[in-house]
């Protein structure tokens, strides 16, 4: 398992534009950057700068399917957060 830099996942948390992003992404289970596009009013170099943070925090997973790119949550990283913001006792877990 990859060493968690929590620096670059709570940067990469802290846009509105990538929480938009992550949102879309987990609703659909695996989205195409296009569908991503249609959704939000931002360019095609501003998504893919996008996509960096995030895969770079390690928070989406990408693959190619001919020419387009598709995207899945890393729900393992999620988890990990979840542990971490727990360790504060910022947050009671439901019963």
């Amino acid at each position: 398992m990859k060493k968690i830099k929590y620096e670059e996942v709570f940067n990469a948390l802290s846009d509105s534009n990538r929480l938009k992003i992550l949102l879309i992404i987990n609703k659909g289970g695996e989205v195409c950057a296009c569908k991503i596009l249609e959704q939000l009013s931002i360019t095609q170099p501003t998504l893919v700068y996008h996509m960096k943070t995030l895969l770079d925090a390690g928070l989406v997973t990408c693959y190619k399917r001919g020419t387009w790119c598709f995207y899945k949550i890393e729900k393992e990283m999620f988890l990990q957060i979840i542990d971490f913001l727990d360790d504060f006792k910022l947050i009671e877990r439901v019963k």
